[in-house]
């Protein structure tokens, strides 16, 4: 039976879980990949409670999977982007939007598109474009809502 942590698994995804297997951290990384930046923005699309919000942030900061930039002196504000370390979760957050997609959404249909910038073709399982059939990276990517209507957040 797991402990509470997996630090005694010799194990690269039980070592990944301890830095985003809770399920405030893995929201706050899908809002990053959708432009959220600010604080106060997190907290007004998931919900979640301040402190824990604050807890979290600090987390994947110290993870070095986002990082804090000012972007107002006065007073002095932060907002939290991600680094490249949190840039390679993105296949993983992929992976998960697309197997709630397949086996999890009612009939109201999909929440949110993927779509090629390019040529707005949809992205496939292999993160390649249905339209076009180039492999599609984070940069060229563009969520939409789909039919399930997904909120999307306003540019940062």
């Amino acid at each position: 039976m797991l402990g509470r942590t997996y630090e005694s698994q010799r194990c690269s995804v039980a070592r990944t879980l301890e830095l985003v297997g809770e399920r405030w951290t893995l929201l706050i990384i899908r809002d990053a990949f959708l432009g959220v930046r600010r604080f106060g923005d997190f907290a007004d699309r998931l919900g979640v409670a301040r402190n824990v919000l604050q807890d979290r942030l600090e987390r994947l900061v110290e993870a070095g999977i986002l990082e804090r930039v000012p972007y107002q002196e006065r007073p002095l504000r932060h907002e939290y982007r991600l680094t490249e370390m949190g840039r390679d979760l993105w296949p993983s957050i992929v992976a998960l939007l697309q197997f709630g997609d397949k086996h999890l959404v009612a009939n109201e249909g999909v929440p949110m598109l993927l779509l090629h910038r390019d040529c707005g073709g949809e992205m496939d399982e292999r993160r390649v474009c249905r339209t076009c059939g180039k492999p599609i990276e984070l940069r060229d990517v563009e969520p939409v809502p789909g039919p399930g209507g997904a909120k999307m957040p306003a540019a940062a």
